[in-house]
């Protein structure tokens, strides 16, 4: 989209927006993403800069330059994207007065961002130590909200692997009952985080199957936790007997094909591993040991190559190829 029709677009909006009681979609958010996924870093800053002076530091006006300040850490400006960074997060903080933070999801999604870019930033400074010690402070200030799982996970990817792996419940569960974790000691466990409205997760189904067909007969076990999420396609504010049967309907159509699968249905299964980000893919070797902590999507190729090893596998699987 050309700059000046973008702006226009966004002015137009805050004009319907100033007399609608409905809050205005962030189209920002979704330009400032497209000029930056274009490589066009000035037109996205141009966009953040006019919407704030139309607007003002609104929560969708912070969000959207959380992601400006994302791109200008991309780009390697990193003294720009500390100085955006420390900015977001005090005007957040200032926004928030006496409101709970989940309030107002496009501020708690603008200070998230704010922490995990100055996490980032002091790693890329070689600062590792800070940027923990950083992590773990929000986590404690943030204890309670939706920012606990995005500290939880910034913290394990600098922290968990080579780590024992946290514990898993299996007091619920999708599907086939588990089998008992003391059971699965000795087994190499590929625990891949889904939800039922994840497109992200339906799209690692392919490398989950393939991986899972070919490594379950060799020793690999594949643990599929998911949670509620109050809500289903149907019901907004679903009861967890209805959100029951509705991720008992999707883990039908979609993952209960995969060979072994198990699947725990515990929300504290994704706050001890930090799986804010969906999927998030996670490795343990035959000891216990955290072996790979991936937030997001993983290729077929580079999730074989943590696991093929730690089964003993990869010399004969590439031998039969």
């Amino acid at each position: 989209m050309k700059l000046w029709i973008a702006i226009a677009a966004l002015a137009l909006e805050a004009a319907v927006g100033a007399f609608s009681q409905q809050p205005a979609t962030p189209r920002v958010v979704a330009y400032v993403q497209l000029a930056l996924k274009n490589g066009d870093l000035d037109s996205a800053a141009a966009m953040v800069n006019q919407y704030r002076r139309l607007n003002g530091d609104t929560p969708e006006a912070l969000e959207a330059f959380s992601w400006l300040a994302r791109g200008e850490l991309a780009a390697g400006h990193l003294d720009q994207a500390s100085k955006d960074a420390g900015e977001i997060k005090q005007l957040c903080q200032t926004a928030l007065g006496a409101r709970s933070l989940d309030a107002e999801p496009h501020l708690a999604l603008a200070l998230g961002a704010a922490i995990e870019l100055e996490s980032d930033i002091l790693v890329q400074r070689h600062q590792r130590a800070a940027a923990i010690q950083l992590l773990r402070s929000a986590l404690h200030a943030w204890r309670g909200t939706s920012l606990e799982d995005r500290m939880q996970k910034n913290l394990n990817i600098l922290t968990l692997e080579g780590q024992p792996m946290p514990a898993l419940r299996e007091t619920e569960w999708v599907g086939p009952k588990p089998a008992p974790l003391a059971t699965l000691r000795g087994k190499v466990l590929l625990l891949f985080f889904w939800a039922h409205w994840c497109a992200d997760c339906k799209a690692e189904l392919p490398v989950i199957t393939q991986l899972a067909t070919e490594l379950e007969p060799k020793g690999m076990v594949l643990i599929a936790p998911t949670k509620r999420y109050g809500y289903t396609a149907e019901e907004e504010h679903a009861a967890a007997a209805a959100e029951n049967l509705f991720i008992q309907k999707v883990y039908g159509q979609l993952y209960s094909r995969i060979p072994g699968i198990q699947a725990p249905l515990d929300a504290g299964n994704f706050e001890r591993f930090g799986a804010s980000t969906i999927p998030t893919l996670v490795v343990i070797d035959r000891r216990g040991i955290v072996r790979l902590y991936h937030p997001g999507l993983m290729d077929e190729k580079a999730l074989r190559a943590v696991i093929e090893p730690l089964l003993g596998a990869a010399q004969s699987a590439r031998a039969s190829r």
